[in-house]
């Protein structure tokens, strides 16, 4: 179901969310967090869907705050807030409220969601598209336990990816980082099988546009200590991480994925195995994120300490070339 409220206020939706519990039956017992979603017109739809997926796992209200483009150079709109309800089949087992604000009346987009928060639940803002230079210190981003927000889908992702070292909070993350989970997860399960031999040298490969591959890379060179090499790819199955390799005294770990969600694991002296590595879904990184809601540690210590180190490393080897 969905109910149209234009050009309304918040007393009014709050009112409205109440006349809905009471005629339908819709209920807001057992909401774990509320979701804050900020979007552009037009460009919420994906974002709600994937929200609606994850609220199957975690059952929350989701708000979605929509305004103009900031390159938008139409004419300005007169001060308004249109909002939309959206509960049951239209909202998986959360309920959606979708804030459209023109002109003036987004300047203050804390005023517009602090009284249609959850009661005593955590608050996780997520920014699907671009996000605020230091999200911790934006009007959303104060109000948030967590904050989310996406490399991959800034103009430049890999420069989107360096000003996290400067931006970072605690309970700050990016999906550029979440993206990474599988490939964490197989290659920690690789160095826990005998032989237990150092890793020499890493090399890591993956398209220009992934994010994920440079922390890949800094993850790596920050657990093993070692000199990491990483190169961008190019071609029309560019897409994410590519390849990773371990250098060993005993030989050479390989995993490559040269065919989508299909990975290939070469180890000395193993069969080579074919292993599903799946590119992750916006609905699974949302919720892996919302499975937990104090800091990531290692995030913070990965986009802290060891992407600058992999920059600095990288910065050397460039300099000592003749």
């Amino acid at each position: 179901m969905i109910v149209d409220l234009p050009n309304t206020t918040t007393s009014k939706i709050s009112k409205a969310l109440v006349r809905i519990r009471e005629e339908g039956g819709a209920v807001a017992l057992g909401r774990v967090l509320t979701l804050i979603i900020a979007s552009t017109m037009g460009r919420e739809e994906e974002a709600i869907e994937a929200a609606n997926d994850a609220s199957r796992e975690h059952p929350m209200r989701v708000i979605v705050l929509s305004t103009m483009d900031q390159d938008d150079t139409a004419s300005p709109f007169a001060p308004r807030v249109d909002a939309e309800i959206r509960v049951g089949g239209d909202a998986g087992a959360s309920e959606v409220i979708v804030l459209r604000a023109f002109g003036e009346a987004a300047s203050d987009p804390e005023s517009l969601v602090t009284g249609l928060l959850l009661p005593d639940a955590p608050v996780v803002a997520w920014w699907p598209g671009v996000a605020p230079t230091v999200p911790a210190d934006s009007p959303l981003g104060r109000i948030a336990q967590r904050r989310i927000t996406d490399a991959s889908a800034q103009p430049d992702p890999q420069a989107a990816l360096h000003h996290l070292c400067s931006s970072y909070r605690p309970g700050d993350t990016d999906f550029a980082w979440t993206r990474l989970t599988l490939w964490r997860a197989q290659l920690a399960a690789v160095l826990d099988q005998p032989p237990y031999l150092p890793v020499t040298a890493v090399q890591v490969a993956g398209a220009a546009d992934s994010p994920s591959t440079t922390l890949l890379a800094a993850w790596l060179a920050l657990q093993l200590q070692v000199s990491v090499d990483y190169e961008f790819t190019t071609g029309p199955l560019s897409h994410g991480i590519r390849s990773v390799h371990l250098t060993r005294s005993a030989g050479l770990i390989s995993l490559e994925r040269d065919v989508p969600d299909v990975a290939r694991l070469t180890q000395p002296g193993q069969p080579v195995q074919d292993l599903t590595l799946k590119r992750r879904s916006l609905r699974d990184c949302l919720s892996d994120e919302l499975r937990r809601l104090d800091p990531d540690e290692l995030y913070g210590e990965v986009i802290t300490r060891g992407l600058p180190h992999l920059d600095n490393v990288v910065a050397e080897h460039n300099e000592g070339r003749p």
